[in-house]
């Protein structure tokens, strides 16, 4: 079947096709519907089948961590969420209305969360929910949202392949972290405290001593890891996403590295000594209830045997009962730069959108304001208005240029982060200066820019 293009008739505006219930999809198709637009949400795991990292048919499903990122002011993870809710994300919305305490982060209860998703979605009238599979782009009628993620099917991947007419996808591994029963924690030996008490005492830490701590390296290094499959052997050009680095990586970079890292044990003292420990591992809350805990920086590809022997050397965890257990799989993006438009369409077709993680941006909230900004500008196409992207100085802006231009011979996935964003005055020599100002630049010209949006259909 070939794809119908629309009519793009003014008065009746088109149906928009949604692939994935993600959370892109589930922003992209919330929004779309309350623009005006009729949408047709389908989603693979209501058929049944499920991702490599998929529990459930819930929409918005968190799969690796449980955290949407910062909410320190000044910093631009919380620049990026401010943005967002002045575009009324209905995600970021539902994440405050289940977030627990996670120092200055933002943690969410993950089932609640995405229940909760699910349920709006089902009650928008706009939006009819479909279970199917596409396994080719010519099933789906235009305009249509590719929000598929990182864990594209195999049958999709390649019908996308086949309409970019080249070799233009590029992978990543990603890695999951354990989650661990918080009444197998043993709180004789742990205490909850934020680092430089930041948050609220928020998060439960296991404090080591230097031999445990290089105990603890050593059994990293030598556990049994998960062999990858034979599709993702090619380790060389399969590189590991820098910000979510699996923890035996991270051991093999250096004895110390994990110390420095996510083990870093500064701004905290141990109660039960009065000293600060010489490293920490950190539990950060996982649900309303305080059940379930997961450990911080610990993504792993240990075999699931090797992962309960090495983690209950942890002091606080001997007993630890394991509610999930770590897990790595491969992501797959596509070379958004060069297949893409500005507006995030293929340059092969201007009614095929993407959105979300395939477009190269990584962190869940990153690719939820991707599916925020696709559904802005397929309402500007079909109301056929100019294209009006956020400003660069902006937090969305500035992540919408970084996966619409080349930059650098091979493109890699990115979070939000302060080098995205234009400079600040260089004769600005106090670093926390600069970024204020960026700031105060950013959220100025955002909201210049929703004042200059028309406001009717």
């Amino acid at each position: 079947m070939i794809a119908k293009k629309s009519t793009n008739n003014l008065n009746e505006p088109p149906t928009i096709t949604v692939i994935g219930a993600g959370l892109t999809g589930s922003e992209c198709a919330y929004q779309l519907a309350q623009f005006g637009f009729k949408v047709r949400l389908i989603e693979m795991r209501l058929t049944g089948k499920l991702t490599a990292a998929h529990k459930t048919q819930n929409f918005a499903e968190l799969v690796c961590s449980n955290s949407f990122g910062s909410l320190t002011e000044g910093s631009a993870p919380a620049l990026l969420k401010w943005e967002a809710e002045q575009l009324d994300s209905i995600i970021l919305k539902v994440a405050k209305e289940f977030s627990v305490p996670a120092g200055q982060a933002l943690g969410i209860d993950r089932e609640k969360f995405s229940a909760r998703v699910t349920q709006v979605l089902l009650d928008q009238p706009n939006i009819e929910i479909v279970a199917d599979e596409i396994e080719s782009i010519d099933q789906i009628p235009r305009p249509s949202v590719i929000c598929t993620g990182p864990l594209t099917s195999d049958a999709l991947s390649k019908s996308l392949l086949e309409h970019f007419g080249g070799d233009d996808f590029l992978y990543f591994f990603d890695a999951i972290a354990p989650i661990i029963a918080a009444d197998s924690i043993d709180t004789s030996k742990t205490w909850m405290q934020s680092r430089w008490d930041k948050g609220s005492s928020d998060y439960i830490n296991c404090p080591l001593t230097k031999d445990e701590y290089y105990n603890l390296v050593e059994s990293i290094n030598t556990a049994r890891k998960v062999e990858p499959k034979e599709f993702e052997k090619d380790f060389e050009k399969t590189p590991y996403f820098e910000s979510c680095l699996p923890v035996e990586v991270l051991a093999e970079r250096g004895k110390d590295t994990l110390r420095f890292g996510p083990l870093k044990p500064v701004g905290l003292t141990n109660p039960h000594t009065g000293t600060r420990p010489y490293a920490v591992v950190q539990l950060r809350q996982d649900n309303l209830e305080a059940t379930a805990y997961n450990m911080v920086g610990f993504q792993t590809k240990m075999a699931y045997p090797e992962q309960q022997r090495v983690f209950r050397m942890i002091p606080g965890l001997e007993n630890a009962e394991f509610y999930k257990l770590g897990s790595i799989h491969r992501n797959l993006y596509i070379n958004s730069p060069k297949l893409l438009s500005p507006n995030l369409s293929s340059k092969k077709d201007e009614e095929l959108f993407f959105a979300g993680q395939i477009t190269g941006v990584e962190g869940y909230f990153e690719s939820t304001c991707i599916g925020l900004l696709v559904a802005n500008f397929i309402k500007q196409k079909y109301r056929h208005q100019k294209f009006d992207p956020p400003p660069l100085a902006t937090a969305l802006g500035s992540l919408l240029t970084a996966i619409t231009t080349i930059q650098n011979e091979r493109f890699q996935p990115t979070n939000i982060n302060f080098g995205l964003l234009p400079k600040a005055d260089n004769n600005i020599r106090d670093k926390s200066v600069r970024k204020q100002t960026q700031i105060e630049r950013a959220k100025s010209e955002f909201l210049r820019w929703i004042e200059s949006r028309p406001t009717t259909f």
